[in-house]
């Protein structure tokens, strides 16, 4: 049974068929947060709504491009809003709705178990023949 305010996905990519072509809400839920940069957005936005440029430096790093991407298909969800304050000079404003703001206990639950069962990956020894090398190039 579907919950009340249940809409199906915007888009057949999260559509999250199964192998066998029926529905499976966890490879819907996992094809859309697992896109780059969507847990990022979501994280950047649960403080409250801003504009694009402060999202792309609470980013840092993510391509003008990627990020419109991740936007649109977010609100095309219904996870987040978009909102047009001017046009001259433009000013856009994200947010988080109110299905968006759910989404926080689950990147909760992601953060708790990492925490519990990820482990920071080991530096990288270089070899000291490669070191020879560089050091005579």
């Amino acid at each position: 049974m579907r919950e009340p305010g249940h809409h199906p996905p915007a888009h057949p990519a999260a559509a999250g068929a199964a192998g066998d072509g029926t529905f499976c809400p966890v490879t819907a839920t996992m094809d859309l947060l697992g896109q780059k940069w969507t847990l990022h957005v979501l994280r950047a936005l649960v403080d409250g709504k801003k504009r694009f440029n402060e999202l792309s430096h609470a980013l840092g790093g993510v391509n003008s491009r990627t990020l419109r991407k991740r936007l649109a298909a977010l609100e095309a969800e219904g996870i987040l809003l978009r909102r047009v304050v001017s046009q001259i000079p433009p000013w856009v404003e994200y947010e988080l709705t109110e299905k968006g703001r759910t989404l926080n206990s689950v990147i909760e639950a992601v953060d708790r178990w990492g925490r519990r069962w990820m482990r920071p990956p080991r530096p990288k020894v270089r070899s000291p023949r490669r070191e020879g090398r560089r050091a005579r190039g």
